[in-house]
This record gives C-alpha cells, sequence and structure tokens, in this order.
C-alpha cells in the first residue's frame, strides 16, 4: 500500500486549512498514494489549546466533515485527519479522529484517550478525553489501521491494545509540542511502537512553529522508510507489509508475552 504523509501547518482558519488539505490530497492523489493521513488539530490549531476550540466543535456530520467527505471523494483517497468535535459538555470539546473512504463514508473515528497535561499545557481544560476506550481500529484492502494520538505515544499499553486487536499499521496523527529533547523522543517514541509489536507506524505531526515536523514512517523492525522534515509537505511511501510477517516469525513477541 502506498501511503501519504500530510504535514500541514495549521492554524485557526479552518478554510484555509482545508484549502491545504485538499491541495495535499490531490498531490498524494496523483501520486499513486491510497491513503493520506494528516495530523492532529487538522483543521484548527493554535500554540496552545483554548476555548476558542470549543467555539470552532462541529458534531461528525457538521461542514467540515462533509468537506472532507467531498475531499476523498474527489480525489478516490482513504483521508485521515484530526478535526475539533463538540461533545455533551459545553465547556469541552473532543480532539477526534476520523477516517473517511474514497467513498466519502465514515470508516471510523478515535476520541484522544490521554490528554497533555504537560510542559505547562492543559489540554484537559478544554478538551474532553475520551470515554470509549476500546481499541480504535478499520480495515483497508485487508490491512487493519489502529488509531492513537499524539501523547497516547508514550503509553505504550494503547499500542498493546490495538497491537492485540490485530493492528498491522498504527497511525499516530500528531501536534507534537516543542521542547528539549523532543523531536528525538518523538523517533524513539514511534520506533519503540513498532519494535514492540512488529508493525509499522506512521507517525504524521504539524509542522513547525507550532509543533516540530519530522514525521516519520517506521518498518516493524524500527527502520524509517520515510521522513518529512520541519515545514509542511506532502510525502509517499510503500508499505512493504511482508516485514511484518518476516519481523514476527524473528521476533515472536506476542506469543511469548507472560504478562
Amino acid at each position: 500500500m502506498r501511503i501519504a504523509l500530510g504535514q500541514l501547518d495549521s492554524g485557526p482558519d479552518t478554510e484555509k486549512n482545508l484549502s491545504r488539505m485538499e491541495d495535499m490530497a490531490s498531490q498524494a492523489a496523483r501520486a499513486g498514494a491510497r491513503m493520506i493521513v494528516f495530523p492532529e488539530y487538522s483543521t484548527y490549531e493554535k500554540p496552545r489549546v483554548d476555548s476558542s476550540f470549543i467555539n470552532a466543535a462541529e458534531p461528525l456530520d457538521g461542514p467540515v466533515s462533509g468537506r472532507l467527505a467531498e475531499i476523498a471523494r474527489t480525489h478516490q483517497l482513504v483521508i485521515l485527519a484530526g478535526i475539533v468535535e463538540t461533545s455533551d459538555e459545553p465547556d469541552r470539546a473532543f480532539n477526534t479522529i476520523i477516517v473517511l473512504g474514497e467513498d466519502g463514508e465514515h470508516l471510523a473515528l478515535y476520541r484522544k484517550i490521554h490528554l497533555f497535561d504537560s510542559q505547562s499545557f492543559q489540554e484537559s481544560r478544554h478538551i474532553k478525553p475520551a470515554v470509549d476506550l476500546r481499541p480504535a481500529t478499520f480495515t483497508v484492502d485487508g490491512i487493519v489501521f489502529g488509531i492513537l494520538t499524539c501523547y497516547d505515544l508514550r503509553f505504550p499499553e494503547l499500542a498493546r491494545s490495538l497491537a492485540d486487536a490485530g493492528t498491522d499499521v498504527l497511525l499516530a496523527p500528531s501536534s507534537w509540542v516543542p521542547g528539549a529533547a523532543k523531536p528525538d523522543q518523538w523517533n524513539t517514541l514511534a520506533k519503540a511502537r513498532a519494535l514492540d509489536h512488529g508493525i509499522f507506524v506512521v507517525a504524521v505531526s504539524q509542522a513547525e512553529p507550532i509543533s516540530i515536523g519530522r514525521s516519520l514512517v517506521t518498518d516493524p523492525m524500527g527502520a524509517v522508510l520515510e521522513q518529512c522534515g520541519t515545514g509542511p509537505e506532502m510525502r509517499t511511501t510503500d508499505l512493504p507489509l511482508e516485514r511484518i510477517t518476516e519481523t514476527r516469525q524473528r521476533f515472536p513477541l506476542a506469543q511469548q508475552r507472560r504478562l
């Protein structure tokens, strides 16, 4: 499968963000991609999560999701993107990842479980954590994809639950907050989650300056197949899926696990 990394530099102008996403989707389709993965908060982003995210939130059948579905249909792509979704609490929204098929239909959604209350941030002040903690997976062309978001990468038990649910490719849309050693941590955590379970990891982050860029694809042995720079860009890579079987035969961790 050929997958595209849509590394954005999203801001608070939702229409501008959607226009950039459509441009990248068009490029990805021309490059022969089957799927494009956009980062966390693709359609609305700021240096810090504040009350404006609540005002930007929409239901899953709102105009933002409708526009993304139109992009998916137009370019015949599976699209994964981060949106701000309304919740049942008036002062908090959901940080949601939606997946749309090439027909525009919803294939999956994932609401972020672990909110970023670190580095003087307090995402939970304006964002509600997921209530449903079941693994979020979907299947395209017989390949099982699992979803987690950004800070979730630091919680290996979530990746384990996704691997136990059959995940072949772990998708990690992110807006990785900058700071000391953060790019190294980003790379290390993506590789670790791949090595833990013999799976591919596709980790797509927002670009600088809000985030660090450096979106990457790692194979089941932790080798980096593709990595972006720090600015907005679209890249594609082919996933040699046979490496999953090869890696799990060499390191049958799931069978050897005792805890």
